[in-house]
């Protein structure tokens, strides 16, 4: 008797210390819903030929486009039409930003002899500029480089790197729009982007960190531009640049589309995942991978669990994010909407999907207490799928969705996936198309993104809570992303 109360006993033990508990109550177990997914997305997944037929049918997405209202109205249409009678529009009003023309010239100084470079308008440039001025190197385009050229870059045009280019031991990189804030703030008339990919491909994205046209005019030459006008400068101190640019700016109204599947448990149906990719793209290319294979995984993975019935504690809002390439203004506005109803307390965690591919493992982002969860979850998907790797990282980043929640101390992470070297190398340029994408590496996203999510909102309690201001302050700070915020005007913590 004793020893069958003792088996009883350490069976409620192990139950109880993870994070699941038993299948009672009619829950279905991880490993019964894991094993399901696992078969419905291998055979039914409609991710690729769904993510073909909006590039196809639609081109780009550029938010406040007629072809970014059309994808509005694609991603809505699939929501519905995959069984969520609870899809909606959430509109919100922008300033959108569209190219014109540009172009640049180089010359001597001196000349009139100038000569034309291939090159493209970063987003959120001035709607007409043509300024003339002396390009001064500024390497790699770090806080070091111009607090070494501060008294050289006043009135003059910055040619930088995009990437890092023989970087020092140490040494991170900024995003394009904090390095254009840094030339803006020492004082640059202009910005010349060096892209770092070879292959004369030019790179687009927004030279913007606040999603408001800049002051100055920001362009992008390829690798092999920048390379020879490098070589000219160091033979000709003093080489001019002449930018002349038009674009065309107006306030629009974009649309997040948000598709909701609510909880089944009364204690947890309160509690509300958000599970989201940005729909929007730039003009340049169909955006097949930033973010069609992202946005397209998130609508996979809603689609997939209408179509198994999966029941699910928790709340789960499913969001294909507008505005995202010109300054995150979609899960902006989705956050500040979500204020303004008091939502914004019922958000328990978020997964964002941004160029997501191949999903490998998952990444905590900088949450400690998270790590043991998501190891569990890995754990489990491992024994039913193998192929899973069951990677775990534990670091925050910024610049995507994720980062809109993150400054709110909700808790905010991503699955760990790869793209290969020739897929990246058309980040943000006219070679991202649907040739690129992966039907496998795909599907895997929508796998086991789809295990994670249910993993997330069915266990008993998610270990990262949301934090206080001032604990939001201090996760920044240890994830090393201060200056970050600071030159993005989103450091709202003071100078102390």
């Amino acid at each position: 008797m004793k020893r069958s109360i003792l088996s009883v006993l350490i069976f409620v033990f192990l139950i109880t210390s993870s994070g699941f508990g038993p299948s009672i109550g009619g829950e279905e177990s991880l490993e019964s819903a894991f094993k399901r997914i696992k078969d419905e997305v291998d055979q039914n997944s409609l991710a690729y030929s769904s993510l073909g037929t909006a590039c196809q049918t639609l081109g780009h997405r550029l938010t406040g486009s007629e072809k970014g209202k059309k994808a509005e109205e694609f991603a809505f249409n699939l929501f519905k039409k995959y069984g969520f009678r609870d899809t909606k529009f959430q509109g919100f009003q922008v300033e959108a930003w569209a190219r014109d023309t540009v172009t640049l010239s180089i010359a001597p100084p001196k000349s009139d002899d100038f000569r034309e470079v291939p090159v493209v308008s970063l987003a959120m440039t001035p709607v007409e500029a043509n300024i003339t001025g002396t390009m001064v190197d500024m390497g790699n385009g770090l806080d070091v480089d111009f607090e070494a050229k501060k008294e050289q870059i006043k009135g003059k045009v910055a040619v930088m790197n995009i990437g890092l280019v023989d970087p020092k031991p140490g040494q991170k990189n900024l995003h394009r729009s904090e390095k254009t804030a840094l030339a803006i703030q020492y004082g640059a008339i202009g910005v010349i982007f060096v892209n770092t990919v070879k292959g004369q491909v030019l790179l687009t994205g927004t030279a913007s960190v606040t999603g408001n046209l800049i002051s100055i005019p920001a362009v992008c030459i390829s690798w092999e531009s920048g390379v020879e006008i490098r070589k000219w400068l160091l033979e000709q101190p003093g080489l001019l640049s002449l930018i002349e640019m038009h674009n065309v700016s107006k306030p629009i109204k974009a649309r997040n589309v948000v598709a909701t599947l609510k909880g089944d448990n009364k204690k947890y149906r309160k509690e509300k995942i958000i599970i989201g990719g940005h729909l929007d793209s730039w003009d340049l290319s169909t955006g097949a991978i930033d973010n069609g294979i992202g946005s397209f995984s998130v609508i996979d993975i809603a689609r997939t669990f209408k179509a198994l019935g999966l029941k699910n504690k928790r709340t789960i809002e499913f969001v294909a994010f507008m505005g995202e390439e010109e300054g995150l203004l979609g899960s902006k506005a989705y956050i500040e909407r979500a204020k303004k109803t008091g939502e914004i307390d019922e958000i328990v965690y978020m997964i964002n999907l941004d160029m997501t591919n191949n999903v490998s493992g998952f990444n905590a982002g900088g949450r400690d207490e998270l790590v043991a969860l998501l190891k569990e979850i890995g754990n489990k998907i491992k024994s039913i799928d193998p192929a899973f790797g069951n990677e775990i990282s534990n670091s925050a980043g910024l610049h995507s969705d994720h980062q809109s929640f993150l400054l709110e101390g909700i808790p905010a992470s991503a699955p760990i996936g790869r793209l290969e070297k020739r897929v990246l190398d058309c980040y943000h340029a006219n070679c991202d198309s649907f040739d690129l994408v992966n039907k496998k590496e795909l599907e895997n996203t929508v796998k086991y993104t789809a295990m994670l999510l249910y993993g997330v909102a069915n266990t008993n309690s998610i270990p990262a809570k949301k934090l206080d201001f001032y604990s939001t302050r201090d996760f920044f700070i240890k994830q090393n992303l201060r200056r970050d915020l600071e030159l993005g005007n989103e450091w709202r913590w003071g100078k102390d």
